[in-house]
């Protein structure tokens, strides 16, 4: 039954067109499609970018540069068959987010292929991310790069038919940054590099077998040209590649378009406005047997003064 379900899983995902494979004793799930909403529209080449709270989905380490408080959910219907959704909460140095994918039609394969009931699926994933920058740090010496730390630990419980499972893996993230670059009248700004080492350990267990997490070592680096154009580029060990370009004619408005390339090419594009801190975001992906559409809303509080917030509600109170 356990391998018949597993079976069942990874082809009725790969026909959602998310993108996985199927890896003898490798566990796929929600945590292997790729996350959040703005940053996807520019082929979530997230590693080296600080985005609000999209930035635990892609990079621990970029929690240390938030500059508040964020909130963000996301929706997303793969074909009609399946659910996709998210919430994320971040503050400066810590985020914590929730994925959950399910499904109550899943085809069922057995070992020779053959079809068998229909299953429900449901598959969620917990994180909780933190980063420090160690310059914050009283009791450690001044570096000489502009650098930041993190560590993520995700939480996976998942159901098929009657089989339920549970699992754990942890992250480490590292990012830097750059000065500025001038050549001549051209000059290049945020220039940022990012390394996150994912499943370092942990694994998915059901009742009577368990499957490992697959490790994978991901490199990021981007920057900024003419101010308004940030180019971003993503290289997994694991054999994928994405490259985005976001393009930023205004402070509230933002078009993005993509290329990932894994097991074949899948095209990106979305769009961003930003309305008083109220962020309204939409991306597009390609897949072999449709595309998919997800939007997303973010708050952005990050210009709220906490304290003096609270310093107000203490004069209101007696």
């Amino acid at each position: 039954m356990v391998k018949r379900t597993r079976i069942a899983v990874v082809v009725a995902l790969l026909g959602l067109g998310m993108g996985l494979v199927g890896v003898a004793q490798q566990a796929q799930t929600v945590l292997d499609i790729d996350p959040g909403v703005a940053m996807l529209g520019a082929a979530g080449a997230g590693i080296s970018v600080v985005h609000g709270a999209e930035t635990l989905y892609y990079n621990p380490a970029g929690l240390a540069k938030l500059p508040g408080v964020s909130f963000s959910s996301f929706y997303a219907s793969y074909l009609g068959q399946a659910n996709y959704s998210a919430l994320a909460l971040t503050f400066r140095n810590w985020g914590v987010a929730a994925l959950l994918l399910g499904s109550t039609e899943i085809q069922g394969y057995d070992g020779d292929g053959g079809t068998t009931d229909l299953l429900a699926y449901r598959n969620t994933g917990v994180l909780f991310g933190a980063g420090i920058d160690p310059s914050d740090l009283p009791f450690l010496p001044d570096f000489a790069i502009d650098m930041s730390l993190g560590a993520r630990i995700k939480l996976v419980t998942t159901r098929i038919g009657e089989e339920s499972g549970n699992g754990f893996s942890f992250d480490l993230g590292f990012r830097t940054t750059f000065p500025d670059l001038h050549l001549g009248a051209f000059a290049i700004s945020d220039l940022s590099l990012g390394v996150t080492a994912v499943n370092l350990f942990g694994g998915l267990s059901y009742e009577t077998t368990s499957d490992d997490f697959q490790m994978d070592i991901k490199v990021g680096a981007s920057a900024r040209f003419v101010e308004a154009v940030r180019v971003a580029v993503d290289l997994h060990l694991s054999g994928s590649v994405h490259l985005g370009v976001i393009y930023e004619p205004l402070p509230t408005f933002a078009l993005r378009v993509g290329l990932i390339s894994r097991s074949g090419v899948s095209i990106t594009a979305g769009l961003g406005v930003n309305v008083d801190g109220f962020l309204l975001d939409y991306a597009y992906v390609t897949h072999a047997v449709g595309g998919t559409h997800r939007v997303s809303l973010t708050l952005d509080f990050s210009s709220l003064d906490i304290s003096a917030l609270s310093r107000s509600l203490r004069r209101l109170l007696p």
